[in-house]
């Protein structure tokens, strides 16, 4: 039976890049790409991107315990996304490209707040983490074509320029920890 610690729900800019990154983690079942965090009920895509419905794009992830926790799991987040940036992520700016953890459990939020308390200690950006750490909200899954993104669109510019060098810094980073 799943348990809701095996359930991760992130946001750190555009969801193509975290879904196609996240995906490659060994002990990652699955990525879905979706919206979490605002007020209004099964938001678009369009809504979204116009800022207006306080959603955060973001991805689900469904992962083994067994193979993967939590922590690693967010190390892999902060690796492959800039915390330190309010509100954006490259040319991505708006509250929907937000920094943010949605948590499941009270453990999830008692290791993300220590992690990002241990990464503002260490002083591993030059400036401090803006990443919200918030009790899980309803999620909602992003219309088909947003899913599997970088592998239905290899050629498409963004994916190109942006998502692929995000996939490829969490493969160099995570080659231990990636898919055989």
């Amino acid at each position: 039976m799943e348990t809701a610690r095996s359930l991760a729900t992130l946001g750190g800019g555009c969801f193509w890049c975290l879904e196609a990154s996240l995906r490659q983690l060994a002990g990652v079942a699955s990525v879905l790409s979706g919206y979490c965090g605002g007020a209004s009920e099964r938001p678009s895509y369009k809504e979204v991107c116009g800022g207006a419905s306080g959603h955060a794009e973001v991805v689900q992830i469904r992962f083994d315990e067994n193979v993967i926790d939590f922590r690693t799991l967010l190390e892999a987040f902060f690796a492959i996304h800039d915390p330190t940036t309010l509100n954006r992520q490259g040319n991505d700016v708006g509250t929907q490209y937000r920094s943010v953890i949605f948590t499941h459990t009270p453990e999830q939020d008692r290791i993300a707040r220590e992690l990002i308390a241990a990464f503002n200690a260490e002083k591993i950006w030059p400036a401090p983490i803006v990443t919200e750490v918030l009790p899980a909200a309803t999620f909602w899954p992003a219309e088909d074509y947003h899913q599997d993104y970088l592998a239905n669109n290899p050629a498409q510019p963004y994916c190109m320029a942006v998502v692929a060098p995000k996939v490829a810094k969490l493969r160099r980073k995570f080659a231990e920890r990636l898919k055989k």
